[in-house]
């Protein structure tokens, strides 16, 4: 079997598709992917909810398209519906802007000009492509297109194949140099260098596997050159025993900040995977000033806690039970903690004195950044599990980023 479906789908290409109801959109995908990924129908509406494929795309490695509700549905339901789709701007990387030869060229194209002006607002490489180019002379509008939005517009036909290739090559080339170039400890270390991972192997960790940042940060290490050795906290003091010098770093899961932090030589520099996180998904600078808010709290504060993960609660659970204990004790027990998962991110952010979000490995870097920048919008300080634990055990200027 491929290990293709292996890769996370924080790890793949977001690419949207956006247009009116019966644009042609849920065909374009299947002609893309060249499967039947979405659900095509003459009916207008037909796709609902966003819908989400992984596909591997010669040339652009990992994705996952995102098919998504027309932005001119209507009614009640379909305002729903264009919020949702309204929603997958925070996670695209691409963008694919639908408009179908058969649209009336003396109509209106607010609509379609108003997202194309978001997309590029959000700094997204938006793609605009005619769409059922069998069905009629797509000229007219590609001509409209290319002096109204001043852009190049594709024809394509999802039937015949025509223009597929050409925009296939076309997204490939609007895809920034540098996508998926970050290394997650590139900054840390060298080819050579000895790395030793404490990784607690608790009710968290689950039963003969890895926790996803753990298996990332291994990869990256491997393809820095770097020898990597595993132990657990208890084994740690093994590990370093058996060592000839002490290890270039030492990279520990957050909750045993403390723990590892004591037994780290004075010649190894000490992270964790929540820190490295921080700064490969999001933004390192932000979370270390939101953690001086830290020294503000209160007991009559209110602190937002948002993983990326969904998984049942455990008792060991470092997000929704030992940080909202350690807030609790230092600050007191009336101290309000909120917890949300998954996609859950309220709007409005107003009220939270601190938001605390985890590490981020299920999402893009650009999803997670999307949830920074609005609370910087807002002005709410915002930190990540990582640096919080650091600042609270006291050992934040020791960690190296």
């Amino acid at each position: 079997m491929s290990d293709l479906n292996a890769v996370p789908s924080a790890n793949r290409l977001h690419i949207a598709l956006y247009g009116r109801r019966n644009s042609g959109k849920s065909s374009l995908i299947n002609a893309l992917t060249g499967q039947e990924s979405a659900l095509v129908s003459p009916v207008a509406g037909t796709t609902t909810d966003p819908v989400r494929k992984a596909m591997e795309v010669r040339g652009l490695g990992a994705c996952v398209w995102i098919d998504t509700a027309g932005f001119d549905d209507e009614g009640e339901l379909g305002a729903l519906r264009v919020e949702r789709t309204r929603g997958t701007l925070e996670q695209a990387e691409l963008a694919l802007l639908a408009v179908s030869a058969e649209y009336p060229p003396e109509e209106s194209l607010a609509l379609e000009e108003a997202w194309l002006a978001d997309c590029r607002a959000r700094k997204i490489p938006v793609i605009p492509v005619v769409t059922k180019a069998d069905l009629a002379e797509p000229a007219p509008l590609l001509e409209r297109l290319r002096l109204e939005w001043k852009a190049a517009p594709l024809a394509v036909s999802a039937r015949t194949g025509q223009g597929i290739p050409a925009l296939l090559e076309e997204l490939v080339r609007v895809l920034p140099e540098d996508y998926g170039a970050s290394s997650i400890t590139g900054a840390l270390v060298r080819e050579g260098d000895v790395v030793l991972l404490v990784m607690p192997q608790d009710s968290e960790a689950p039963k003969g596997r890895l926790i996803l940042p753990q298996v990332q940060t291994i990869r990256d290490l491997l393809d820095n050159k770097c020898v990597v050795i595993g132990a657990t906290p208890e084994t740690m003091p093994g590990a370093l025993a058996a060592l000839k010098k002490p290890p270039a770093l030492i990279i520990t899961d957050s909750q045993v900040f403390r723990q590892a932090a004591a037994l780290t030589p004075p010649e190894s520099r000490l992270t964790s995977f929540s820190v490295l996180f921080a700064a490969h998904k999001g933004d390192l600078a932000e979370y270390l000033r939101g953690a001086e808010a830290v020294d503000r709290l209160t007991e009559q504060s209110r602190v937002l806690i948002a993983e990326a993960c969904t998984h049942a609660p455990l008792t060991e659970d470092i997000g929704r039970v030992k940080i909202p204990a350690l807030l609790r004790k230092r600050f007191g027990q009336g101290l309000r903690v909120d917890i949300v998962s998954g996609t859950s991110f309220p709007q409005e952010l107003a009220g939270y004195d601190l938001i605390v979000h985890c590490g981020g490995c299920m999402f893009s870097r650009k999803y997670l950044l999307s949830r920074i920048h609005r609370a910087q919008a807002q002005g709410i300080p915002i930190t990540n599990y990582g640096v919080l634990l650091a600042k609270l055990n006291g050992i934040l200027d020791r960690i190296s980023f």
